[in-house]
């Protein structure tokens, strides 16, 4: 460490204005146009309006029978069948009813549907047609959607910042819409680095372990599902020329680098000095633990900002800042309204340690018990120790003071997962 500051140059960010920043620095991606059936995940650039009613016919909710409210209760002849999807010429006359089936557009004259549990089958002549006793008395309307009650016409789908999902691909599909304008999603690049490491499938030697960050990040990109291309970079060396080649490299094809290791203090952590050199170092250090290394830099390339977030190594440490900073950060760039993990109120069910120097953020369980949240910890918080995510459904809040939380005491919660 004889080059190497002993202390370390940049101040300790509090999360709070850390994630300010780099909210700060994040766009809005442009919009472009999607078909429908590659829609799936992105989020709504333009508001969709209904251009026609839904349903745009009157239709019947009910199998029964389509009749004039007033002939009812009573035995009525049917003039035929009305049924889904076909147009009928048959007009309900008094004293007369149709056969309807559910969804069909109900036949002029009528202005009810009585269902079949309501009905009996008085006689059915040779000629094939039928008398039918209706048993209740009807009211005009009743078991018709009129037109236009699903969805008006020029009524707003969906909105600027929607995200689509299953039930927004049928309600596009369903009023006729077969392109619909997004917001472009980032292309993000995961590069870990480390002489170290070695890829899942190989057997590490003797002071190497496998590289379990990459294959975790590429899994919380695609876990966003928000249209995110994730860009596998590999494992890059501990070599600054060779690092500086394939930092450039990954930045000619993507919009985010995410790196994990080589930002701490040790005198092969070489990635904050490279940001420094081609780019600016927005913070070098962030008050919280675990993840007290990461560092957040900008820098042009080919004309275009390009942001760049240095994870620390450690895996637990690594997935805890990209779920703290890189998530609000690229659900933002991906057009999402409420793009910061949301805050909810939990319970503990028994106490934890507090830390004096920094605020933690531990990972645990929540669940809805008795009208609130409870949360249970996962366990040691170790920042080598990733079991200590598995299940994990929240971060909470533990302010950084001297004691402990006791059991029942109530703290802030970041709920995880796609929102």
């Amino acid at each position: 460490l004889m080059h190497h500051h002993r202390q370390s140059p940049y101040r300790l960010v509090p999360v709070p204005e850390a994630l300010d920043i780099v909210l700060e620095h994040s766009p809005v991606g442009v919009s472009k146009e999607v078909d429908l059936e590659n829609a799936l995940g992105f989020v709504v650039s333009q508001t969709v309006v209904a251009s026609e009613p839904m349903p745009p016919f009157p239709a019947s909710v009910m199998d029964g029978y389509a009749v004039i409210a007033s002939d009812c209760p009573g035995e009525l002849p049917v003039l035929g069948l009305v049924s889904a999807g076909n147009i009928s010429s048959l007009e309900v006359t008094p004293g007369k009813i149709a056969q309807i089936t559910t969804g069909s557009a109900v036949p002029k004259g009528a202005n009810a549907v009585v269902m079949v549990e309501e009905t009996e089958l008085v006689e059915k002549k040779e000629d094939g047609s039928e008398v039918v006793r209706i048993k209740k008395a009807a009211k005009e309307g009743q078991f018709i959607r009129p037109v236009g009650c699903d969805i008006k016409l020029g009524q707003v789908i969906l909105e600027v910042g929607d995200q689509i999902g299953p039930a927004e691909i049928g309600l596009l599909a369903g009023a006729g819409v077969t392109r619909v304008n997004v917001y472009s999603p980032p292309t993000v690049g995961i590069l870990s680095t480390g002489d170290e490491l070695v890829e899942p499938h190989q057997t590490p030697a003797q002071g190497q372990i496998r590289d379990s960050n990459r294959s975790m990040l590429l899994a919380a990109l695609r876990a966003e599902n928000r249209g995110i291309n994730g860009v596998d970079l590999g494992i890059a060396t501990d070599q600054t020329d060779k690092l500086e080649d394939v930092i450039f490299g990954a930045l000619a094809k993507v919009d985010v680098l995410i790196t994990s290791g080589g930002v701490s203090m040790g005198e092969l952590d070489l990635l904050k000095p490279i940001f420094e050199k081609f780019g600016t170092v927005h913070f070098g250090r962030v008050l919280m633990k675990p993840g007290k290394p990461l560092t957040f830099a900008s820098l042009t390339y080919q004309g275009k900002e390009k942001l760049i977030f240095g994870l620390p190594g450690n895996p637990v440490s690594s997935m805890a800042t990209f779920l703290l900073f890189c998530v609000p950060s690229l659900r933002k760039m991906c057009g999402v309204k409420n793009h910061r993990l949301p805050v909810v109120q939990a319970k503990l069910t028994h106490s934890l340690p507090m830390d004096p120097v920094r605020p933690e953020y531990h990972r645990a369980y929540l669940k809805w018990q008795d009208g609130g949240y409870v949360a249970e910890s996962t366990g040691v918080q170790a920042s080598s120790r990733l079991l200590s995510f598995r299940s994990a459904n929240a971060l909470l809040v533990i302010p950084q003071q001297e004691g402990k939380l006791e059991a029942g005491a109530i703290v802030d919660a970041l709920i995880l997962g796609n929102q």
